[in-house]
């Protein structure tokens, strides 16, 4: 599964590397701990083509997308599902599974409609440790930027309506897989417009998209690496999520 991620880079840098308009995410900066419930920057497509007040990427030839056939924006969106249908005090799923994606109840519609993009340098498991503590690791591709694919819809919050998202996520390979037996669906920056293409997909287009996904897992899972971090990382309410020092190898804080 994926239940806590981080995002260690600001709002201008991430509609560079997308080369995406940015609606309402200018208050992003980078964060080493990302829970559920808090509210986070998604990469959707939109029809038309991209605006051409948007640069072309800086970064790396790693971290660069192809030039998109649609346009893209960065939106915020309360990680945790929940359609506008939901009744209250229902649970609000942070994951989907890629295995049921198209045709579990809960995230039908919007995996045939509404995926999104979750950009992330890396994410936090736990295993066992000596009696009931657990020891956290950080996941993650050497700083590159990592893109989980995930579904997204619009629903109700307290502040009244919210799009809301969940990360697709898929049995776990290679280093990811010895720590977790579910790890994020990645994409490869080339594949990005494939999982965004606007419109409805048909059920054969449903098919195909998921068996690109599952591809497209083991492939970017063959690149992550992994250490452990400090037990600090395992309380959310007693931890700064800008503080970088929280993804710092555990040998280096002892």
């Amino acid at each position: 599964m994926c239940g806590r991620y981080g995002l260690n880079v600001d709002a201008n840098d991430l509609m560079r590397v997308y080369q995406a308009i940015g609606k309402d995410i200018e208050e992003w900066t980078p964060r080493y701990s990302v829970a559920p419930s808090n509210t986070v920057p998604i990469l959707i497509a939109l029809p038309g083509e991209l605006p051409a007040e948007i640069p072309a990427p800086q970064e790396p030839a790693a971290a660069r997308t192809r030039e998109p056939a649609v346009a893209r924006a960065l939106e915020p969106a309360v990680w945790g599902f929940r359609p506008f249908w939901a009744k209250e005090g229902r649970p609000r799923p942070i994951n989907a599974r890629l295995e049921t994606v198209a045709t579990n109840g809960m995230f039908r519609s919007s995996f045939r409609a509404h995926r999104a993009i979750v950009p992330m340098t890396g994410y936090y498991e736990w295993t066992p440790g000596p009696g009931r503590t657990k020891i956290p690791h950080w996941i993650h591709a050497d700083g590159a930027l990592l893109h989980a694919a995930a579904v997204t819809t619009s629903g109700r919050s307290e502040e009244g309506e919210a799009r809301t998202v969940a990360i697709v996520t898929t049995t776990g390979t290679d280093r990811a897989g010895e720590i977790h037996d579910r790890m994020p669906v990645f994409m490869t920056a080339d594949c990005l417009d494939d999982w965004l293409a606007p419109g409805k997909l048909e059920p054969q287009e449903g098919e195909e998209l998921v068996h690109l996904a599952a591809d497209q897992a083991r492939r970017v899972a063959s690149s992550l690496s992994s250490y452990r971090v400090s037990p600090r990382v395992n309380s959310v309410a007693r931890i700064d999520p800008h503080d970088p020092t929280l993804i710092d190898p555990a040998e280096t804080l002892f």
